[in-house]
């Protein structure tokens, strides 16, 4: 467990006794936002502390730990939990306030992406995805002119039949507006060639898409070696 070291020689003062202009709510609500360091941003989000240590104590952990909010991003809820001072609520609070986060610049970066061809799809992908250490399930959600509106993560794990439902796809689908789809995953092993389940999970969902009429224009797999369309491949 991460332990918070502090001054014995410094008294200790919860954030309710601080001079009003220094508390992080108060300096937000009269400020704004912007003038919040990382500490104290993130000492609103923890809210409060224990009995010696306060959300800034707890906050400043974090970032000693993490070294950067990047990389403070991409933590889970069972490694915030090992910073003394984070419990169950406090860990649900920021991971779901990073994933917010994750969502506002992913709607912003993928909006004005036209997909053309598969290409379209690796090069803004691979960086991305070819990163991660985890399999994950994306959904593109496309327009009319084929221009991508959103990018839906669906699942994170080994990709199979009964993870990625059709139903939960095309409820996202729909509730979108989508005129079509396209999906992507990434291959950890550093491999693009589909699997079975790859193959499986691509025509279920092809025929799903025929019934409500939403298109499945392609499923892009991304890996180090490169990628594979199962459009091209003959699989849609």
């Amino acid at each position: 467990m991460k332990n918070i070291v502090k001054d014995a020689t410094v008294e200790y003062k919860p954030i309710r006794e601080w001079r009003e202009d220094d508390r992080p709510r108060e300096k937000l609500a009269k400020h704004g936002a912007s003038v919040l360091s990382d500490t104290e941003l993130l000492a609103i989000l923890i809210q409060n502390g224990t009995v010696r240590f306060s959300a800034i104590d707890i906050a400043k952990a974090l970032l000693e730990k993490y070294e950067s909010l990047a990389k403070l991003a991409s933590g889970d809820i069972s490694e915030f939990r090992h910073i003394k001072g984070i419990g169950k609520a406090k860990a649900i609070t920021l991971a779901a306030a990073f994933e917010l986060g994750r969502r506002i610049a992913n709607d912003a970066d993928v909006k004005g992406l036209v997909y053309r061809s598969p290409d379209d799809i690796s090069n803004y992908f691979r960086a991305k995805l070819t990163s991660l250490r985890t399999e994950v399930f994306l959904v593109l959600i496309l327009n009319a002119r084929n221009q991508v509106l959103r990018e839906i993560e669906i699942s994170n794990g080994s990709l199979t039949s009964t993870i990625v439902h059709p139903r939960e796809v095309f409820r996202i689908a729909i509730a979108e507006g989508a005129a079509s789809i396209i999906i992507l995953h990434n291959h950890p092993s550093g491999s693009s060639a589909p699997s079975k389940d790859d193959i499986e999970v691509t025509r279920t969902l092809v025929k799903a898409g025929k019934i409500i009429n939403i298109q499945v224009l392609d499923h892009v797999i991304i890996a180090k070696d490169g990628y594979s369309s199962l459009l091209a491949l003959g699989y849609i």
